[in-house]
């Protein structure tokens, strides 16, 4: 009764994400801590993360420190975002990850109609943490003007292009950032993500610990503004491969160019008079193939990658 009374005077999103922090095995008070942070002052910590915030330069100390404490990166380590190589560590990728997908894979995200509970998706999601997919009213989406876009002198636009998807996270963005994120419907959502895959941006699943180590968010990536990018980028795993690579008829392709502009990973190069695809750098996000106006790129399976994250056929395995 006196839990119950004590409630009463906290915000309603705020309960919901307590409640599931309570109910969620080994979720700590410093993982209920860091999420509630990341969720209530999130331009705060991507514009720290991004280093472009002010006062990154006074927290880089105590952050990396903090971090070294919490064994996310080896002690020799001078920077948070470096991977180690012992694949026993878990690393700061490890726990805040996204999973890059394709126009049709992000559509099914928002569209499902139905609650969703898979669980460890490591053939997936290839991280020691961070890989479940719980959905929860996955009809309740909320549009976020981007944090890491937000984060730059001069950002690409729009800016109200993050997705978070289901509760309690879509609850908690709505009822503290009303200035700064709106409700929308799965339709509204499917022509977000429209409008910045013809940009020629890159959607990501995203997963984090403090999120109760699940999906909760759909970015549309650009590696100008994107955190993840960059830091992937500089060499710290953030990103797992769609399970996709693109590949060229060279037979068609004509050298225009076109796909090595809206690469976002630069994965493409025009050698002579054909496009040439660097492997290791793909990631399938297959924006480029529809870039490509002679047809000359294709995305296949790519087998030596992780599989990628199909709802559908998720579930349909699920029910196997």
């Amino acid at each position: 009764m006196r839990e119950n009374q004590k409630l009463r005077f906290i915000n309603q999103s705020t309960q919901r994400f307590i409640e599931e922090a309570r109910q969620t095995e080994g979720y700590s008070l410093f993982d209920f801590l860091h999420g509630y942070i990341y969720l209530r002052w999130p331009y705060l910590y991507i514009g720290i993360g991004t280093g472009e915030h002010p006062l990154i330069k006074t927290l880089k100390q105590i952050l990396n420190g903090f971090a070294r404490l919490l064994h996310y990166i080896p002690s020799n380590n001078e920077n948070l975002d470096i991977a180690t190589g012992d694949e026993n560590k878990v690393t700061f990728a490890d726990t805040y990850h996204g999973k890059v997908i394709p126009f049709k894979s992000a559509e099914q995200l928002v569209t499902v109609g139905q609650e969703i509970n898979l669980p460890d998706l490591e053939h997936v999601i290839p991280y020691k943490q961070a890989r479940d997919i719980v959905l929860q009213d996955p009809d309740h989406i909320i549009v976020l003007k981007c944090p890491c876009r937000s984060s730059r002198l001069d950002p690409c636009q729009p800016l109200d292009v993050c997705l978070i998807v289901g509760e309690p996270f879509a609850g908690f963005i709505l009822e503290h950032h009303p200035n700064k994120a709106r409700s929308i419907s799965p339709s509204e959502a499917v022509e977000i993500l429209q409008q910045e895959h013809d940009r020629g941006h890159v959607h990501h699943a995203f997963f984090k610990d403090a999120m109760f180590g699940r999906f909760y968010a759909i970015c549309n990536c650009c590696s100008c503004c994107c955190g993840a990018m960059q830091a992937h980028r500089n060499g710290t795993p953030m990103l797992a491969s769609s399970g996709y690579i693109v590949s060229v008829e060279s037979s068609i392709c004509i050298g225009c160019g076109t796909c090595e502009e809206f690469c976002q990973f630069d994965a493409i190069q025009i050698r002579g008079d054909v496009a040439v695809v660097d492997e290791d750098a793909c990631m399938g996000c297959g924006v480029c193939e529809e870039k490509c106006e002679q047809g000359a790129l294709s995305l296949n399976r790519d087998y030596s990658k992780a599989e990628p994250l199909v709802l559908s056929e998720l579930i349909a395995a699920q029910k196997v």
